[in-house]
């Protein structure tokens, strides 16, 4: 099963300190910034919800159905929401109840903080192609959390709530790493999901489609450095970079995916499975789905088998 990373729920706040059933607010207001944290106790919907600065939010706990830009989708834990400063959200919250209330946090971020953030990295770490800059894409609002978000929101909401004198000093360094990580997820999923809308413009989206068209071959460094037109070190330091996983990484979690696939075939064993995804050893594999996936391809294949059955 694919790891779900949601930052950690907080306390919630007591009955009788509720101002409100439905979207009861906490607020933690920084210079740059401002957290807040939204509860609700009770089944509700068209709640409407609007922010005068870009707003990052994170699901901790329940379901809402969002509806953001003329879309509706559900929202779960160890996925963000990042709705453009005054758009307008309508939240219902179909399934919430004082036995199983919904928790988010929203953090609104300074125009300011966000634009300086920005030049810094254009100015002094520029993306490999040239013209591109590093920003904020507005279409990709609804993302799946990677383990740095969820790491970053947690020292967020953690500095928030501190009495700390230099708690804005803190702060300040935490919004940038994560809007660099927020930055680097919509980078990924643009890259991975859509390289050969890009493999032709795109050195990386390139890099990705032979990849991919190769995933069962001895994938090098210097191989794909080639193709990206450029020296191994530097490939490899923008590559993670702009995605925030480095080459090899990728190459592994690729092989994995293209593993549970296999696995689902009842007839293919563990061994298979392995050579087949580029594996050259079969306990290295092993250890490699257990950290990715949570379980042993052996369980997986397993659990799957059991659903295939029963369904």
């Amino acid at each position: 099963m694919e790891k779900n990373f949601v930052p950690l729920q907080q306390s919630l706040t007591p009955a009788g300190k509720l101002q409100t059933l439905v979207e009861n607010r906490s607020v933690y207001s920084m210079s740059q910034c401002e957290m807040n944290i939204f509860e609700t106790h009770v089944a509700s919907d068209q709640v409407s919800l609007k922010f005068n600065d870009l707003v990052f939010t994170a699901m901790l706990r329940g379901k809402k159905v969002m509806n953001v830009l003329n879309t509706r989708f559900d929202y779960f834990p160890g996925e963000s929401v990042v709705v453009q400063q005054r758009e307008e959200m309508i939240i219902d919250f179909p399934e919430a109840s004082e036995e199983h209330p919904t928790q988010c946090v929203a953090l609104a971020i300074d125009e300011k903080k966000i634009s300086e953030t920005l030049a810094f990295l254009n100015e002094y770490d520029a993306k490999a192609e040239d013209g591109e800059a590093w920003q904020l894409d507005p279409n990709q609002y609804h993302i799946k959390n990677t383990e740095e978000i969820a790491v970053a929101v947690d020292r967020l909401v953690k500095i928030s709530k501190e009495d700390n004198r230099l708690k804005d000093v803190f702060a300040g360094i935490a919004l940038q790493e994560l809007l660099l990580r927020l930055m680097q997820t919509q980078a990924r999923t643009l890259i991975f999901d859509n390289y050969r809308q890009h493999a032709s413009t795109h050195r990386f989206a390139f890099v990705v489609q032979y990849i991919r068209e190769h995933l069962v071959e001895n994938i090098t460094i210097g191989k794909l450095s080639d193709l990206a037109c450029m020296s191994k070190s530097h490939f490899f330091r923008s590559f993670k970079r702009e995605l925030g996983i480095s080459p090899a990484e990728y190459i592994i979690r690729e092989r994995i995916r293209l593993s549970k696939k296999i696995l689902l075939d009842p007839q293919v064993s563990i061994t298979d499975a392995s050579y087949r995804t580029g594996f050259q050893s079969v306990s290295y594999f092993s250890t490699l789905f257990r950290k990715y996936e949570g379980i042993t391809p052996k369980s997986f294949k397993k659990s799957r088998g059991l659903s295939y059955i029963a369904g």
